[in-house]
């Protein structure tokens, strides 16, 4: 007469359905994008990532403190200078606005926060890719990573815990996790951008960063092509023999299935990137009153732990743990 499992027995109440949930969602899952311009005197909004701004160095610690405060124990740097050049010389120069900005917040927060430093040319490169050029105005792999093994390093010396790797050259990983070695920095952590893909969620962030490629050109030589699921796999295995100690896929919502490859074929950690297109979208619709946009973050950010990410770095970290800890 009735079915003897009645699974509707288990949702009748909050309680329960937070008793049986398979999935969890905490502040300490997320790791907060934090953008530091140089030579600002006040915080500089970013029209296309509402709520965020280039930060000061005053107002990047009161922001910092405040995602702590609600439990977000996580957050990656990005700088924004005032020069750039052919070499990308801002990466790597111990006097960077990153490597600054490291240094001010490790000695205020020590071991409290967990410092994490994005790895590339292109926010400090005139032509916005992510390597130099060769002769022919193509980007050169090999002259790319003597760049990003000294930007390792600088980040490294100035207080971060996690260098993360985004420029998707081969052997990348290799030549980074060698060159931190080589000066002692043998438990600083490598967070590779294993499964970037050359996807088009990147605007907003392009907009934060004042990053053009110019000439009209793309990524899609070195960034991966978002049609592809199995060289994902071959990337992030790549990029764990060569040292990886945690693995990114990147965007997060449109390739939850190379998340959840990337979970049950590797051992290492797997993070996952709610990039600032995906916060965009939501954010605008948001406003217009179409959805409940911070139920919906919630909702997309839990489906990415779901699929296997073990945390999630996103613009709504601050506005989702706000409302988790509440």
């Amino acid at each position: 007469m009735f079915p003897t499992e009645r699974p509707r027995r288990l949702r009748r109440t909050a309680a329960l359905r937070h008793l049986v949930a398979e999935t969890s969602l905490t502040p300490d899952d997320l790791v907060a994008p934090l953008f530091v311009g140089e030579g600002l005197d006040e915080p500089r909004p970013i029209s296309s990532l509402p709520g965020h701004v280039q930060h000061t160095l005053t107002s990047l610690h009161d922001e910092v403190r405040a995602l702590r405060d609600v439990g977000v124990k996580g957050v990656i740097l990005f700088g924004v200078p005032v020069h750039k050049d052919d070499r990308g010389t801002g990466a790597y120069d111990p006097s960077g606005i990153v490597q600054i900005a490291l240094r001010s917040l490790r000695d205020e927060f020590g071991d409290d926060v967990v410092l994490m430093a994005d790895l590339c040319l292109d926010e400090y490169i005139t032509h916005g890719h992510c390597g130099v050029l060769d002769h022919h105005g193509n980007v050169d792999n090999d002259a790319t990573l003597e760049l990003y093994a000294r930007a390792a390093i600088v980040q490294a010396d100035a207080g971060a815990a996690i260098v993360a790797p985004s420029g998707m050259m081969d052997g990348q990983v290799g030549a980074i996790r060698a060159a931190l070695d080589g000066e002692g920095f043998v438990e600083t952590v490598v967070l590779a951008y294993a499964a970037k893909f050359a996807s088009s969620l990147y605007g907003p962030f392009r907009e934060a960063v004042r990053v053009e490629i110019l000439g009209g050109g793309d990524r899609r030589g070195y960034q991966q092509d978002w049609r592809n699921r199995r060289e994902a796999l071959r990337e992030a295995r790549a990029d764990v023999s060569e040292g990886a100690d945690i693995v990114m896929v990147k965007p997060a919502m449109t390739y939850l299935d190379v998340v959840a490859d990337l979970r049950r074929e590797l051992d290492v950690p797997v993070s996952a990137y709610h990039v600032s297109g995906e916060y965009a979208m939501v954010k605008a619709a948001g406003e217009r009153g179409w959805i409940d946009a911070t139920a919906v973050a919630i909702e997309q950010l839990t489906a990415v732990r779901r699929a296997g990410a073990d945390f999630v770095l996103t613009y709504f970290a601050h506005e989702v743990a706000e409302v988790l800890a509440g």
